[in-house]
């Protein structure tokens, strides 16, 4: 779980996904739309990525726990979680206020 923390809190957008799933590719798609560059951790590309997909299902509370999206290092949830926020035209505040967006 630290090593969790300690890469969510490296950038201001930080996502956790794995190189197959769709939805991953679909808030990625969103943030690279929005004009951030998140950092992205692919699980299934990491010696140690089953210890942080644990760790993430851990903090999610649900299982798979990709896509885990972290802004300004606060754990904003999965793909609900930010579609919501988006809809709700609170995700590019959210984005400014933590550095990910300039404009």
């Amino acid at each position: 779980m630290d090593r969790v923390r300690r890469l969510a809190s490296q950038r201001a957008v930080v996502v956790f996904s794995l190189s197959s799933c769709c939805m991953c590719h679909t808030i990625k798609r969103l943030f690279c739309e929005l004009g951030v560059n998140p950092a992205v951790h692919e699980l299934d590309e990491d010696p140690k990525g089953k210890d942080m997909e644990r760790a993430l299902s851990k903090m999610l509370g649900r299982n798979p726990p990709v896509p885990a999206v972290f802004i300004g290092g606060n754990l904003v949830g999965p793909t609900d979680e930010v579609m919501k926020l988006h809809l709700g035209g609170k995700l590019v505040p959210l984005l400014r206020n933590a550095g990910a967006l300039w404009l």
